[in-house]
């Protein structure tokens, strides 16, 4: 079909067009007809310009502008005016002006869509999904994907004045599980033998430090086969960056530049650093979390000194067998009924707390249950040590350590939201988070695992427990949060075969296993591995927390479901039995 090229977007006419002679291209977005006046609202990815025909002095013109509905593809052509005083829609870049239509085309009629396309919409996320292409022209869904496209800019303008070099790595690799399962793909050429689709680039960026390649950067595309998680995608994007001859200093004052540059390049927010650090220790025993939220206070407060030589047989047993006694004290919320505590205790409870005690400060003394089991010395105590005021709700949960812990700062989390204690405009708080532990143990198998991976060094001090006592090793790992959300990862890396070996045995990983998994990398480091380090950030979470977005799917052109299905093409799908034959794959009925 023939038609005139736009002269303009949609979003691009002013004051200064007025008079102007354009051409517009896109769909329509709304119309109203006035009876003998038509206005009809077209929109590209630019914007939404006005168009108005009239029947009185082009009645053909007008009869077939009749013919548009939501969603059809035109071509408008016109003369820029600008607004009558009382028709100025302040709400639109383009409200000072409209465009008088002299001709338009249909290029393309549309079907009702299932949703109407416009902001907040009531429509499931499944049906959005499903009819994906449509609610991309949501103006909100627009502007996610333009910002995403901006902080590909800006984080590629970064890295190259900074010395990096964008290298890409293969997307086919060797299977290497160590944490979430590999997704395979079969070899037809080579029967029996599968490549998989990498986790991450992280021995082959370690390969390019070996390489000399000093300053690496890739935003690269991710996979890993996880079972079904809220807000994770099976493919994932991340910004992957590796240095040599580093320590821990130089990877934050880089990364911290960059923070620096996309604060001011895409929310002009000038971000102040060095950016605050806690150890992991810290951050867990004062906020419950290694990845502290702190737009809000209500830091937890550890009371096993005040409580150890209670008559309250929870407390004692927990300081008896190591475990801890930790509070929080929510403001004001002395008034919170008996269903709204069991809530909270119950919130706590699918974190692994055992209970929820609470105490209410009224006429400066404690009401508990549990108050007749403390004497009024340790009551004084508890008020003095939570720093509770009149009024005050003080919740304590008594048990293992890190369980307690992170029980109780899912109940700060919890608290907060309740009592809207975080503002979604306040100046976003960065954290570096250092001092992991290098292994955690898993009660179900009865081993150590690598709480990054096995590639992380541990620090020097902390060597000689590798064998002694691993639980007690401190890793050269760090994460970035940004108000409450890890957007990074990455640690200092082991460089040395001999180490490398050590840390795989401490994991339960034998000589044979280690070299048929690590070995081109081992050998590696024997023809001379410099000492490097680097970091990952999600790309697509670091987009959602810029875009104010709570779901990744947002900010994600075409995601998957929670559970990994498209809903637009049906994938996963089956394939026909000439493709399974060419792959020497058979498939069993269970």
């Amino acid at each position: 079909m023939k038609f005139s090229k736009r002269t303009h977007t949609c979003g691009e006419l002013r004051e200064t067009n007025v008079n102007d002679k354009v051409v517009l291209n896109g769909w329509v977005d709304s119309t109203r007809n006035l009876g003998g006046v038509l206005f009809v609202n077209i929109r590209d990815r630019y914007g939404v310009t006005q168009v108005l025909f009239e029947e009185s002095s082009q009645p053909e013109v007008y009869k077939n502008a009749r013919e548009a509905r939501s969603e059809f593809v035109v071509s408008v052509e016109g003369e820029v005016r600008k607004r009558s005083e009382d028709a100025i829609n302040t709400k639109m870049p383009t409200g000072l002006i409209e465009v008088v239509g002299s001709k338009i085309l249909i290029l393309n009629e549309a079907e009702t869509p299932p949703f109407v396309i416009k902001n907040n919409v009531e429509a499931n996320e499944d049906l959005k999904l499903k009819y994906r292409y449509l609610d991309l022209r949501r103006p909100e869904m627009r502007d996610n994907m333009i910002l995403r496209h901006k902080m590909y800019q800006s984080v590629r303008n970064y890295f190259d004045k900074q010395d990096f070099l964008e290298i890409e790595t293969p997307i086919l690799m060797k299977s290497t599980p160590e944490g979430a399962r590999d997704f395979l793909v079969p070899s037809r050429l080579h029967k029996g033998k599968f490549y998989a689709l990498p986790q991450s680039p992280q021995q082959y960026k370690q390969l390019l430090m070996v390489s000399g390649f000093d300053r690496y950067f890739q935003i690269v595309k991710c996979f890993r086969d996880e079972d079904f998680r809220a807000d994770r995608q099976p493919e994932f994007t991340q910004i992957d960056v590796e240095m040599s001859f580093v320590d821990t200093e130089d990877i934050f004052e880089v990364m911290e530049g960059l923070m620096k540059k996309l604060f001011k390049d895409l929310k002009n927010y000038e971000l102040e650093t060095p950016i605050p650090r806690l150890t992991y220790a810290e951050a867990l025993e004062n906020y419950g979390s290694d990845k502290p939220d702190l737009r809000f206070e209500m830091k937890l407060t550890t009371l096993n000194d005040v409580v150890k030589n209670s008559e309250f047989r929870v407390f004692n047993d927990t300081i008896n067998n190591g475990g801890i006694v930790t509070s929080v004290v929510a403001k004001g919320c002395a008034d919170y009924s008996r269903s709204q505590i069991d809530q909270l205790t119950a919130h706590a409870k699918k974190y692994g707390a055992g209970g929820l005690v609470w105490m209410k400060v009224k006429d400066g003394a404690i009401d508990s249950p549990v108050a007749k089991f403390l004497s009024a010395e340790i009551l004084t105590g508890i008020i003095s040590a939570t720093k509770a005021e009149e009024n005050d709700l003080i919740l304590i949960i008594a048990g293992p350590k890190t369980k307690s812990l992170t029980s109780m700062g899912a109940v700060r989390l919890e608290l907060a939201k309740k009592n809207n204690l975080i503002d979604p405009n306040s100046e976003p708080k960065l954290l570096w988070v250092v001092d992991f532990p290098l292994f955690e143990w898993d009660e179900e198998t009865e081993r150590f695992y690598a709480m990054h991976h096995p590639f992380t060094s541990p620090r020097i001090e902390d060597f000689e427990k590798m064998d002694s006592a691993p639980g007690e090793v401190r890793a050269r790992a760090y994460d970035l949060v940004l108000n409450g959300s890890e957007i990074a990862g990455g640690s200092i890396r082991i460089h040395d075969s001999a180490q490398q070996a050590k840390m795989f045995k401490a994991l339960g990983i034998s000589d044979e296993e280690a070299q048929m998994k690590f070995g081109f990398l081992m050998n590696a480091f024997k023809f001379g591995a410099p000492p490097h380090g680097g970091i990952a950030f999600g790309f697509d979470r670091l987009v959602m927390l810029f875009a104010g977005e709570n779901s990744i799917r947002d900010v994600i052109a075409f995601p998957k479901t929670a559970s990994g299905i498209s809903l637009m093409d049906e994938s996963p799908s089956p394939v026909d039995e000439g493709q399974l034959k060419d792959l020497h794959i058979n498939i069993r009925e269970n």
